[in-house]
């Protein structure tokens, strides 16, 4: 079979990456249409993917506009040119890529808020699949696995830490280091959406700094590393994960690298507009679970994180969370396999339910 996936984000990379592979290494076509936004590229680069290139984008709202009717030409031309059975993608692009090609779609997403999105994309899509703790419902085609989109990557089955990061950092074998991350908003479903002001990134480091060393990933690059005691996170961005399994803390503002510090057992505190009661399941599952925190006020992150750092066993205590919760996950890309290679689409989970536990029900701590 001939297949097409779509990277319009790394952290797309990371979610299709592994099956990618796996499909070629079985005799199957697999191409992947990605965007250059960025370190998009460096992952395909890094792990050897077959990919076209349909357009760039900037980290600015703005650019997805100006740039939008571009993407749509590309792809569509692109997409009749290599003439796929199925495609798999996380959203419009994918959606629509399958009306001109006639392929079937399955689209994988973890996002209640991109309402827009989901409005545009359902009724092209034959399969919708979502994280268990998914709140929202997308129809008859709606299937929910156990576990989180970054479960492709970095599920047990998948992901072993290399931990000669430490080494690559410059840090010490039990030095203490905090990673934070900052995002650049530039993403259509980070419109109306803010996270750390500049003032408040200076004083969460400053904080910080006084007990760990203290890395930045800024997406936006409008960190000025010479006024605050922190080092940029200058390594090849695939090696982000190793970074985040060896590390004490995350501090962020963004979305997928929280989730993947709870899978990895790295304490996590989180902040953006996003927390509060409408904010997405997984990040109500993974506070329930006692692995993040979702935190609004930003004083209440200052002491959270410096209380993290600082007390003594917490390393051994989400060791020991992670393992309970990461137990009853599927692995994505097992499941990403299946559904691929089956042509009725019968591997899908059964039900729109799925394994989901309820919203309100606790995860044993």
């Amino acid at each position: 079979m001939r297949y097409l996936f779509f990277a319009n984000t790394p952290a797309h990379v990371h979610l299709y990456r592994n099956a990618v592979a796996e499909l070629e290494a079985r005799g199957h076509e697999v191409l992947m249409l990605a965007r250059d936004y960025g370190c998009t590229r460096a992952l395909l680069d890094y792990y050897d993917l077959p990919y076209v290139v349909y357009g760039s984008l900037a980290t600015s709202k703005s650019s997805l506009v100006r740039e939008l009717p571009a993407h749509y030409l590309t792809i569509v031309r692109k997409a009749r040119e290599y003439d796929p059975d199925r495609i798999f993608g996380v959203g419009a692009y994918a959606a629509h890529a399958g009306v001109v090609t006639g392929a079937s779609v399955v689209l994988i997403t973890d996002s209640e808020t991109t309402h827009l999105d989901h409005a545009i994309s359902r009724p092209f899509a034959d399969a919708y699949l979502t994280p268990h703790a998914f709140g929202k419902d997308l129809g008859d085609t709606h299937h929910r696995f156990e576990g989180f989109k970054e479960c492709a990557y970095l599920h047990p089955e998948e992901y072993d830490p290399d931990p000669s990061v430490r080494e690559d950092l410059g840090v010490g074998r039990d030095e203490a280091y905090t990673i934070v991350r900052l995002n650049a908003f530039g993403s259509h479903h980070d419109v109306g959406v803010d996270g750390f002001t500049p003032e408040k990134r200076d004083r969460l480091v400053e904080r910080l700094a006084r007990h760990a060393t203290v890395f930045v990933s800024d997406e936006g690059g409008d960190m000025d590393f010479e006024s605050v005691p922190a080092r940029p996170f200058d390594l090849h961005p695939a090696r982000i994960h190793d970074a985040l399994a060896e590390a004490s803390l995350l501090v962020a503002d963004t979305q997928t690298m929280v989730t993947e510090a709870a899978l990895l057992g790295t304490p996590a505190v989180r902040s953006n507009s996003f927390v509060g009661d409408d904010d997405m399941g997984n990040f109500h599952e993974l506070e329930r679970a006692g692995l993040i925190y979702n935190l609004e006020a930003f004083g209440a992150v200052l002491d959270t994180a410096v209380d993290l750092v600082r007390r003594e066993g917490v390393d051994r205590e989400w060791a020991r969370k992670r393992e309970r919760f990461v137990a009853d996950t599927v692995n994505l890309t097992d499941l990403v396999v299946d559904v691929a290679t089956d042509p009725t689409l019968e591997s899908l989970p059964t039900g729109r339910t799925g394994g989901q536990r309820p919203r309100d029900a606790p995860v044993t701590k």
